[in-house]
């Protein structure tokens, strides 16, 4: 019911979209209306400043209790706050009130106080080298699949010692590569979690430029075309990765591990976990390919329905962005309502050792704040929501592309297609978990 259900929302949005939605409504033309300079110079000004030395400050008591907390990762604050509040806490926010993590990034923090150290002191900070543009997201993308393979493939990614470490190797990278290519470039392109947030950013309704907030429409931060080499293949590890951990949950993929590290388990369990780590790694790329080919294919049929003289891709990439944020909603609510409780009671002993710094060691979770019933309406209502708002994004684009109204609807029937099967395919995911 539920299937038939979605599929049926698509196509009437489709309809609609067709018959109402006749010229281009969104794009870089709608600015939106600026907010007041106090606002902007305040918020983008001691706010930011302010955000920045907070989460340092959080940054290092994190990588603090990574490495010499306990090891028990439900009294050390490390994995909570890494895989719940920080994973999922932030992308809510860059959705709400926009790109917060220019405010919130640690290295981006350390690196900007460096710089204002160095200018201080009479010295220029200057990049060692100009970013390749041909690289574009393709290193944002591989530090992105490079978090998800710890997080989903890693036989124990909630190991404090191992998130230390990985926090540690993920700093040098950031720091260096801002040192390298330049604190803009590095973010826009490499830093993969600073790509990832400030692509769901553009989702929300504000967004800074020249150094002024603005208020628009939702969406239309995603109007346009996206010509940045490695934008497919990062859009493809945002959605399939998640894609993955849902279907690793399921009977069929936990009876594949059991046959495979059976033989080994017993006499050799190194080479089993070595085995199923691998296999793991490999649903890991198998789920991003098949994100990303269904994608170039729907895209090809679209180019081939209207004879259109280049590829598509780059038109409509971009409507991934919000099916890639239902995607975290959809599988994560529940994890980020009730484990993101935890938080509260592991500020007060970060460590694990007795403390109560804040007085709020001895605070209960409430476990049942949410059903298994209103679990599956939330994924069911979030999947439809953000596939219409991806062909919403795919339609205004077609139309300002295609003068002929008819080959601007021709173009949709494979996204709608497109639509349909990621919506299902992921509802069905979602409910063998």
């Amino acid at each position: 019911m539920f299937y038939w259900g979605a599929a049926v929302v698509l196509v009437v949005s489709f309809v609609l979209l067709g018959a109402l939605w006749r010229r281009p409504l969104l794009g870089p033309h709608r600015r939106g209306a600026a907010l007041g300079d106090s606002v902007s110079g305040l918020v983008l000004g001691p706010v930011r400043i302010v955000a920045q030395a907070i989460s340092v400050a959080l940054f290092f008591l994190v990588w603090v209790s990574a490495l010499l907390g306990d090891t028990d990762p439900f009294e050390n604050l490390a994995p909570t706050w890494i895989y719940v509040i920080f994973w999922l806490g932030v992308p809510l926010l860059s959705v709400l009130v926009g790109n917060v993590w220019r405010g919130l990034s640690p290295w981006r923090g350390l690196a900007d106080l460096y710089v204002w150290l160095r200018e201080l002191g009479g010295a220029e900070a200057r990049p060692l080298a100009e970013y390749p543009e041909r690289l574009g997201r393709w290193p944002g993308a591989v530090a992105l699949f490079a978090f998800a393979a710890l997080e989903l493939a890693y036989s124990d990614p909630s190991s404090p010692r191992a998130l230390a470490f990985a926090v540690a190797v993920y700093t040098y990278v950031a720091l260096f590569g801002m040192a390298t290519f330049g604190r803009r470039d590095w973010t826009r392109y490499g830093e993969g979690f600073a790509v990832y947030f400030g692509l769901l950013a553009r989702i929300a309704p504000l967004y800074a430029v020249d150094g002024r907030i603005r208020l628009r429409w939702p969406l239309t931060g995603l109007a346009g075309k996206d010509t940045t080499p490695g934008a497919v293949a990062f859009a493809g590890v945002m959605l399939g990765t998640v894609l993955f951990d849902g279907y690793s949950r399921t009977t069929t993929w936990q009876d594949l591990m059991a046959k495979l590290d059976a033989p080994y388990v017993v006499d050799h369990p190194t080479i089993a976990e070595l085995l199923v780590t691998l296999a793991s790694v490999g649903g890991l790329l198998a789920g991003v390919l098949l994100i990303a080919l269904a994608f170039e294919a729907a895209c090809a049929v679209a180019r081939w329905t209207v004879n259109a003289p280049r590829s598509l891709v780059p038109d409509f990439v971009l409507s991934l962005v919000p099916i890639a944020f239902v995607y975290v909603v959809a599988h994560y609510a529940t994890l980020f309502l009730v484990q993101g409780q935890f938080a509260v009671p592991l500020l007060s002993d970060p460590l694990g050792r007795g403390w109560n710094l804040f007085g709020t060691a001895h605070v209960t979770p409430d476990l049942t704040v949410i059903s298994p019933n209103t679990t599956w309406y939330i994924q069911v209502v979030a999947l439809v929501t953000g596939h219409v708002a991806g062909l919403t994004l795919a339609h205004d684009r077609a139309v300002t592309l295609f003068a002929d109204r008819r080959d601007a609807l021709r173009s949709q029937y494979a996204m709608l297609g497109l639509m349909v099967v990621y919506t299902v395919g992921g509802l069905w995911v979602l409910s063998r978990g």
